[in-house]
């Protein structure tokens, strides 16, 4: 055997090892290490829905602004409201003087000798002092709920948050109880990395997260919490609520994904994050 045959089967050797090399390498990586693709970022969306109902008379934002917590999102017409907190006024005047006059008659009567007046006709004008109170005290609350009413229509923002997907217009009628627009809450950015199920013992409360937006944009984190429970779509149930359960001839078995939520530690300035978008999710397991 010539020296050239020696170095070339020397030089075949060392390719093929490191070639048995690189693929263990990749298969563990691949298969074993606690990675994935299958990355979102997510965040808590406030659905505004105004307390009272009205046409819209003033919509002070914009699709995308950022608001503060306490801005005015939009304004209900604030008309009918008024009217009803100085009929609710007039209403708490008008109880007021009347259990004056019965408090009075009362008290009169109280102090009338025994002959005059009957220890019955006492018992009820103090009964009917009582009555008066409970419906001043009755106007009283009408009152404070007609003031609310007129309150809420001015709808603020409950958090720093950004309006996403603004589908209300000035002059639109808000019904009570029906969100009109979204804030994402600037505050509340996470992610979730589905992880496959082979690949949770590598993962634990606390481990440090390398977060890859595909944007290019890399975020730092850990692991938050790790889910307890995905949906069996393989087991309904049938009308006699029994496990229906279909058979399956597979020969190779997909691993489930379970989702592992990531908490963002700090954002870069200047980088963007929208709620949706997807990232790849690296957990370092002796981080």
């Amino acid at each position: 055997m010539t020296i050239r045959n020696i170095i070339g089967f020397i030089a075949t050797a060392i390719i093929f090892v490191i070639a048995i090399l690189v693929g263990r390498a990749l298969w563990v990586h691949y298969m074993d290490e606690p990675w994935t693709r299958d990355g979102r970022v997510r965040a808590e969306v406030v659905n505004i829905a105004p307390d009272v109902s009205g046409a819209v008379v003033e919509l002070p934002v914009k699709d995308n602004q950022f608001v503060h917590k306490g801005d005015l999102l939009m304004q209900i017409d604030p008309s009918h409201y008024q009217i009803a907190v100085e009929q609710a006024e007039a209403a708490v005047a008008a109880r007021k003087a009347e259990l004056t006059m019965k408090l009075d008659d009362a008290r009169r009567r109280a102090d009338m000798d025994s002959l005059v007046v009957s220890q019955e006709n006492r018992e009820n004008a103090s009964h009917t002092a009582n009555s008066a109170q409970a419906q001043y005290q009755q106007a009283i609350a009408a009152l404070d709920a007609a003031k609310l009413n007129l309150e809420r229509t001015r709808v603020i923002s409950p958090v720093d948050g950004y309006i996403t997907n603004l589908q209300v217009f000035k002059g639109d009628y808000a019904i009570a109880g029906q969100a009109k627009l979204a804030v994402v809450d600037s505050h509340s950015f996470w992610v979730y990395g589905y992880f496959e199920e082979t690949k949770l013992p590598h993962v634990k409360v606390g481990n440090k997260a390398e977060i890859k937006l595909m944007s290019g944009g890399t975020l730092e984190g850990h692991v938050e919490s790790i889910s307890r429970g995905i949906y069996d779509r393989d087991n309904p149930q049938s009308r006699e609520l029994l496990a229906d359960v279909n058979p399956t001839f597979n020969w190779v078995r997909l691993a489930q994904r379970v989702p592992v939520r990531i908490h963002i530690d700090k954002v870069p300035d200047g980088m963007v994050l929208a709620a949706g978008t997807t990232c790849t999710v690296v957990v370092k397991p002796g981080a």
